[in-house]
């Protein structure tokens, strides 16, 4: 029965492993890196916006009203200008990222620039609104109150809404069609090649002729073949989108998300990295929808804001607790380490060094205290005790401003910390228990070597 479980770990900690460092999850990491700067300079001028709201001072609105509330509309202009083309942003990344790496790990004469404007180029062959009629394509045109559309754009306040946010996930099956078609022609050298004394700014241009043309023909044909049979690629690919959020949108696809994240980690994989890497097209949309009126909680970062406050597992409190009231000299020790940087969300120390990691005494607090104070923190704005997250904070801020920035509300900060108090709740009892085993243990060790 040993052998069979350490088989099945193995086993199981090898697949995931692979999947979590394939070529396709790492470029969706970096593109959620690449976002987070993006979307603080749009928080900003967001939160110049909602000052009013995030500050209910009596007095304060008027103030406003008449001194900063005059360039509401500048501000919204440089929001859109981030969040508005979050697609092109969050998929360009991924290809450009997805190129560099098939370049140097398969040692391909493949350009990440050139992939990246090879996306672009593709991506907005899927952006204008078709359909066959009268025997021919033609552009959609609407002059409806709330379906604007012109020469087959649909526009909004926010820009061209398919390069927003609702695009990233065409973005990313562009992206990756983009980066097979480019590696397959180069693969089978169908490229122009020019001689040495030719620049290498014009070589590399030619060189991505006809790469960038089969991209445009196979990306055009999938997009007419649909449009005849009354779609388009936009479309059939928002509907498994749109599958996914409403799963992931619901109380329960919420709690899913932060089990599996944890039971990977307890595995000693990391589960964020695998499962993020899955949702972060979601939370990005929701938070953008969120701003335009939507009532997501499952949007920008609300992992880090409300649930896995001092890292995977919520361990905060239990940093603090180490540090400070533990028994153990070997516990002690972890927590005076830990308790730094878990103020900004990191906690490798605890998760290797407690261990938590295979370790079965602390399976439970492990799983169930992220589940309690992410249902704690679901539970508040979905019930409008606290404002919905409009804003995508970055992932090491503190307890209390991350709720803040999160919230652009000071009952963001409060759930926050509150939400740290609920996990370290269902984390005392264990960790406590543990703390009293390995103490017990290394007395015993002590008396054994003072006998010896």
């Amino acid at each position: 029965m040993a052998d069979s479980q350490t088989s099945f770990k193995d086993k199981f900690a090898l697949y995931a492993g692979k999947f979590s460092g394939s070529r396709f999850v790492r470029s969706i990491m970096q593109a959620g890196y690449s976002v987070i700067a993006f979307s603080i300079i749009g928080a900003i001028f967001l939160i110049l916006t909602v000052l009013p709201q995030a500050f209910p001072i009596p007095g304060f609105a008027a103030w406003y009203a008449n001194t900063i509330g005059r360039f509401t509309n500048l501000f919204q202009v440089v929001y859109n200008s981030t969040m508005g083309i979050l697609a092109l942003v969050f998929a360009g990344t991924f290809t450009y990222t997805y190129t560099g790496i098939y370049r140097d790990e398969e040692h391909l004469k493949m350009d990440p620039l050139n992939g990246l404007l090879m996306f672009l180029m593709a991506m907005f062959i899927t952006v204008p609104q078709m359909v066959w009629k009268s025997g021919s394509i033609q552009f959609v045109t609407s002059l409806a109150k709330d379906n604007i559309i012109g020469g087959g754009y649909a526009v909004s306040a926010g820009g061209v809404t398919r390069i927003a946010s609702v695009g990233i996930f065409t973005g990313l099956v562009v992206g990756w069609l983009t980066v097979q078609i480019y590696r397959f022609t180069i693969k089978h050298n169908w490229q122009i090649k020019m001689p040495d004394s030719v620049p290498a700014g014009v070589a590399n241009s030619f060189s991505s002729l006809i790469p960038g043309l089969c991209v445009a023909v196979v990306v055009a044909l999938l997009d007419l073949i649909l449009i005849v049979m009354g779609t388009d690629i936009f479309k059939i690919l928002y509907i498994p989108f749109s599958f996914i959020s409403n799963i992931a949108n619901t109380w329960w696809g919420f709690l899913i998300v932060i089990f599996l994240i944890h039971f990977l980690w307890w595995f000693g994989i990391h589960g964020a990295t695998i499962i993020s890497s899955f949702y972060t097209p979601i939370v990005l949309a929701n938070m953008a929808a969120n701003v335009k009126g939507a009532s997501y909680f499952f949007a920008g970062d609300p992992m880090n804001a409300f649930v896995i406050i001092g890292g995977s597992g919520a361990t905060l409190g239990v940093a603090i607790w180490l540090a400070y009231r533990s028994k153990s000299v070997q516990l002690r020790e972890i927590g005076k380490v830990e308790i730094v940087p878990a103020l900004f969300n990191i906690n490798e120390p605890i998760l290797f060094g407690l261990p938590i990691v295979y370790n079965i005494q602390l399976l439970f607090p492990f799983i169930f205290a992220p589940l309690a104070s992410g249902l704690v923190g679901y539970i508040a704005v979905t019930t409008g005790l606290v404002p919905k997250i409009i804003v995508q904070q970055p992932w090491p801020t503190p307890v209390g401003l991350s709720g803040f920035i999160a919230t652009a509300s000071w009952k963001g900060a409060v759930l926050s910390v509150v939400c740290a108090i609920v996990s370290f709740l269902v984390w005392y009892p264990f960790i406590r228990h543990y703390d009293r085993m390995l103490l017990s243990q290394e007395q015993a060790a002590a008396a054994g070597e003072a006998k010896a």
